[in-house]
């Protein structure tokens, strides 16, 4: 059974394959996600396989599969990031919350991911949490920050 909430609308759109990318991109800003139940509405009505829409989808960075959590946790492990200590951070995120990358907490409060670059270098070592930037961020300030948000 689909609920409302996963009810996506076509209006706007014509059945082309042209709209595959913006279709996504719509699905993605009103659910968070691309469920199952969207990838397979979107295949009905371009009429094209849930196989192709998983290949185009999983080609972005911008798509996920999985819900995500209220909180979004994104740190940063790009060469400047990672000298100044990011894959410590990294593990005191899955450790503090017990999920890996591209998880989220089974109470749905948070979820996790480790990011190439934020492009945020003179900042050093950096985490995102719900687009907004901390840098220089310690172990122990990220700890006091995850507890801020709980």
């Amino acid at each position: 059974m689909i609920h409302n909430e996963e009810l996506l609308s076509f209006t706007g759109f014509s059945r082309e394959i042209g709209d595959l990318i913006p279709l996504l991109q719509k699905c993605q800003k009103q659910f968070g996600y691309i469920s199952e139940t969207s990838v397979r509405q979107i295949a009905e009505y371009l009429n094209i396989s849930e196989n192709h829409i998983y290949g185009v989808a999983s080609f972005y960075s911008q798509f996920r599969f999985k819900k995500p959590g209220k909180n979004s946790i994104r740190v940063c492990m790009g060469t400047a990031c990672h000298v100044q200590g990011g894959k410590q951070l990294s593990d005191e995120v899955k450790s503090n919350l017990g999920i890996l990358p591209e998880e989220t907490t089974p109470d749905g409060r948070f979820d996790y991911e480790e990011v190439a670059c934020l492009g945020c270098c003179a900042q050093a070592s950096v985490v995102e949490i719900n687009g907004k930037i901390f840098g220089k961020m310690t172990t122990d300030q990220l700890t006091k920050l995850l507890q801020d948000y709980e």
